[in-house]
């Protein structure tokens, strides 16, 4: 999944840099602004135990799978609707998945809101996706939540079909790469059918913590040995560059607006994307860190100059910060970007007790 910030280039970079600080063992990892899990599964798969949290609940769901889910899925309850009598259990979430991308398409209200077909006689006319994987992601969604409240489906089992159906409906999407603004006409992606590829499983034998919280009030409430930070950098405020996702992780029915059909995001705004608000916002983050060592992932063009962040963080313990260029993330080739490589900065701070 394309997305803003993502860290998956710089996981090698990361760990390194921590491994050049932390000289002792550690056994957890705590990720306050998730995103799509990228940090969480890689030092998951390294063994730490791993808290993970994002505000946005598409966020949420996803992580809740990557990293929460660590043992096979069974699909008990649906032995026969499935017809998985003689189907090994590592195979079961394969058939569970073939059998939604055969439902019969539903016109719901992605259909009804998001696609050409529901939106053509409306003021505003929508083309997210086209009509077939609309409607068949309805079907999708809607078959997901009947079960998991008829109970024939585990809370694992739930969140492993909703990050399967938020990866598939993303990568046929009719955009650029974020949900600010749907394509005129439907892309060749966006016209290949909605093909659902089981969410990769992650295995081990220790349990993880997923939240979906506000940072700065979950921090209080626990502790880690390693904080990892990954705040929004600019004014751009993700709730809205990924409403599409959100809707259709809730399937709330939202009341929405505008061309392009956001939902309301009053509640989920983030002060990391205030340039009045990020300053003292951050300060009390850290302050209130209940952890040995703390770093955090901030490029060179964020709204927290280099001044603030060592200021700050120099108050919790001892100060110092990595560097690595990287590619900048591109929503679309329209834009005129100030350059194509940015800087990533992974100032670190090792708490004083």
């Amino acid at each position: 999944m394309n997305y803003i910030g993502s860290k998956h280039s710089l996981l090698e970079f990361i760990e390194k840099s921590i491994n050049t600080v932390v000289k002792e063992p550690v056994k957890t990892l705590c990720d306050v602004f998730a995103g799509t899990g990228a940090v969480g599964i890689y030092f998951k798969q390294k063994g730490l135990h791993i808290i993970a949290n994002d505000m946005q609940y598409y966020s949420y769901v996803l992580n809740r799978h990557y990293i929460g889910n660590h043992k096979e899925l069974s699909f008990n309850g649906l032995i026969e609707e499935c017809n998985l009598n003689d189907t090994p259990i590592t195979n079961r979430k394969n058939i569970v998945c073939k059998y939604l991308e055969q439902l019969e398409p539903l016109k719901g209200f992605v259909y009804q809101n998001y696609a050409l077909g529901g939106t053509k006689n409306k003021e505003y006319k929508r083309l997210y996706f086209s009509d077939n994987n609309a409607a068949l992601c309805d079907a999708i969604r809607t078959k997901i939540e009947q079960w998991k409240k008829e109970d024939k489906i585990n809370d694992n089992e739930y969140f492993f079909l909703l990050a399967t159906l938020l990866e598939a409906i993303d990568k046929c999407a009719n955009t650029a790469s974020v949900y600010g603004a749907f394509l005129k006409k439907l892309k060749t992606s966006a016209q290949k059918s909605l093909s659902l590829t089981p969410a990769k499983l992650i295995l081990n034998k220790q349990d993880h913590q997923i939240y979906n919280s506000d940072a700065n009030q979950l921090i209080e409430k626990i502790s880690a040995d390693i904080l990892y930070l990954d705040p929004p950098y600019n004014a751009r405020q993700y709730c809205a560059n990924y409403h599409m996702l959100e809707t259709i992780a809730k399937y709330d029915n939202p009341k929405i607006s505008g061309k392009t059909g956001l939902r309301d995001y009053k509640n989920q705004k983030s002060l990391y994307c205030s340039k009045s608000g990020v300053k003292n916002a951050f300060a009390d983050l850290i302050q209130k860190a209940n952890v040995k060592y703390i770093f955090l992932s901030y490029n060179n063009e964020g709204l927290l100059s280099l001044n603030d962040i060592k200021e700050i963080m120099s108050q919790k313990g001892e100060y110092g910060y990595f560097t690595q260029e990287y590619n900048r993330f591109k929503a679309d080739s329209q834009r005129d970007y100030k350059a194509d490589k940015t800087t990533e900065y992974l100032h670190y701070c090792i708490v004083k007790n």
